[in-house]
């Protein structure tokens, strides 16, 4: 019984161990990851400064080019709307262009407009048949016609 008691302690000590060895491996990953997401990170903000210095050059070069034909004031309100222009395509290319398509296949019929809670809840499929008369049986859905984004409840 003694020996098996040593063991133990072997076996948490060789736990101890490697779990020590893990915790080394990863935390000198983790500090290279950083470091090379630091650089990244940083010729990244020194490219946008560059590119904010050369837009800058390009807008005083437009807006004198400008000058030589018009009067200063002219020049400036031209090149201003100019950059306006430029900022809001700009913008609107920066935006994500994702159309919500409506459902091909709705189990139970047409989807509803919106439901009158206002909760975003669908309507349940209502049942074929007439009110009173017997129901058919259910046939469980085929797996195509269940969505699962939608929540199912069961009866």
């Amino acid at each position: 019984m003694e020996r098996l008691d040593h063991l133990e302690h072997l076996d948490k000590h060789l736990v101890d161990e490697l779990a020590q060895v893990a915790r080394e491996t990863i935390r000198d990953e983790l500090r290279e990851q950083t470091r090379r997401q630091r650089r990244t990170a940083m010729l990244y903000a020194a490219s946008g400064t560059v590119a904010l210095y050369a837009g800058a050059a390009l807008a005083l070069a437009l807006g004198l080019a400008l000058a030589v034909a018009l009067p200063d004031w002219a020049a400036a309100l031209i090149t201003a709307a100019i950059l306006g222009v430029v900022a809001y395509v700009l913008r609107g290319a920066a935006r994500p262009k994702h159309a919500v398509s409506p459902p091909e296949h709705v189990v139970g019929g047409t989807p509803p407009g919106a439901p009158p809670s206002g909760l975003g809840m669908p309507y349940p499929p209502m049942p074929s048949g007439a009110p009173g008369a017997p129901a058919e049986p259910e046939t469980p859905p085929h797996p195509d016609d269940i969505d699962p984004e939608q929540p199912h409840h069961r009866a």
